[in-house]
């Protein structure tokens, strides 16, 4: 019975596949997309070869970073758009504010393999129950701990936030004052409270359904507090005393290249950019990620680095709709894009990947952190450029002891609340 059973469910896969390479017409489609060299021979390369399998022929449309969103937002507004887009997660609410702005991926649900993606990951592409896009590559926030400097101050790697306060005290003692177990400014502090906020309420930071801080003042300055403890107990450095060392990037400092720093909370995709500076006895590792008592969730913050969506004015939804579906998650689609645009988000690209050893074991490590881990749905509007700028400028202020943790929670909220407003339903 089996092997019947598996008879038949081959026979239906066939069947399935064959129908859809049979729908409508041979079509010419457009696909627009930003990246580098390698990004555009391999996108070139997968269009080639899913045009060529489904019978339709793919116009790519390829640019620099620089630009493209002008660019993209130019075509919507005259209707002159491309079938297919690579968009931006966080440009959702510019040009799909309803859930309207492009079409819903759930009506094409009987060409594109929907299954290839968690439940989480399309919610993270979905508004107001329109799927705008499907999730390329699925990031997230994970902690990275220089595994020899632990080793040295004979602590072990924390598995939560009460054990990463235990280990600065040690490593103070033995490896001296200049010695921290957690790097955390600017970009890095705001999210490590947002960490933490997230954690002890079960919400991130925007609503979803009224567009505002979903936090109280009062959650807020907890979390700003936290990191106010992180500064006060060593475990991390003050932002006056990293920004006196000047404006170079972690990954470049001398500290973090010898261990003196000896952790970040990083995008789990960089994982490579943050080893390969560290000299040649220290050792990077991925943990997973770190919580405090009272935490409801591992609030992580995951989200779509990008995603493919398809024009709402398209004349060939259906035909654009196979294309979608073979560049993420047939054979000759995954093979050709490969990594080039990070970890494939699709099940099926991200197995096949795996067993042609095409994807690195500590990307792979760090990526299953963050795909295992809580959390709830993050919200495109926590990366708008005004509500990034409020919080880092006032959580600047803070750091510096020119306001305590309620004035800034205050002033953060209300900040925030005005740069979002025009996005209210």
């Amino acid at each position: 019975m089996t092997g019947l059973r598996l008879g038949l469910a081959a026979l239906m896969t066939a069947t399935a596949l064959a129908s859809s390479a049979s729908l409508g017409q041979a079509a010419e489609l457009r696909m627009s997309w930003w990246g580098g060299d390698s990004r555009h021979e391999a996108t070139q390369a997968a269009l080639k070869a899913c045009g060529e399998k489904h019978g339709h022929t793919v116009k790519p449309e390829f640019t620099g970073w620089s630009g493209h969103l002008e660019k993209v937002t130019t075509q919507i507004a005259g209707g002159t758009e491309a079938d297919i887009m690579q968009i931006n997660w966080p440009w959702l609410p510019l040009f799909s504010a309803n859930g309207e702005g492009f079409a819903d991926l759930n009506d094409l649900s009987g060409i594109i393999q929907l299954d290839n993606w968690t439940g989480d990951q399309l919610a993270s592409t979905s508004v107001n129950g329109h799927l705008n896009g499907l999730p390329v590559s699925t990031t997230g926030r994970v902690f990275f701990f220089n595994e020899t400097t632990f080793r040295k101050a004979g602590v072990g790697l924390p598995g939560s936030f009460e054990e990463l306060f235990a280990a600065a005290g040690k490593m103070r003692e033995t490896l001296g004052e200049d010695t921290y177990p957690l790097n955390a400014i600017k970009e890095t502090a705001a999210l490590l409270v947002s960490l933490y906020t997230t954690q002890q309420t079960g919400k991130d930071m925007i609503d979803p359904a009224t567009a505002t801080v979903a936090w109280s003042p009062e959650e807020l300055a907890a979390g700003i507090a936290f990191y106010g403890k992180m500064m006060q107990d060593g475990v991390v450095m003050s932002q006056e005393k990293a920004n006196a060392a000047g404006n170079a990037n972690l990954y470049e400092k001398p500290e973090w290249a010898d261990g003196h720093i000896a952790g970040s909370y990083e995008w789990d995709s960089t994982y490579f950019k943050f080893a390969d500076p560290l000299q040649e006895d220290q050792k990077l590792v991925p943990v997973k990620t770190l919580k405090g008592e009272g935490a409801v969730t591992d609030g992580i913050y995951r989200k779509p680095s990008m995603m493919f969506s398809i024009s709402r004015r398209s004349q060939n939804p259906e035909a654009a709709a196979q294309i979608l579906n073979c560049l993420l998650n047939e054979p000759e689609g995954i093979a050709a894009l490969g990594t080039t645009r990070g970890l494939p988000a699709s099940k099926a690209a991200a197995d096949q990947l795996k067993a042609e050893g095409s994807i690195k074991p500590e990307l792979a490590e760090a990526n299953e952190i963050i795909m295992a881990a809580s959390g709830p749905t993050v919200s495109p509007l926590n990366e708008h450029p005004e509500v990034r700028t409020v919080f880092l400028d006032t959580l600047e202020l803070y750091a510096y002891g020119q306001i305590d943790a309620e004035a800034a929670a205050e002033e953060i909220i209300a900040g925030i609340n005005e740069a979002i407003e025009d996005y209210r339903p």
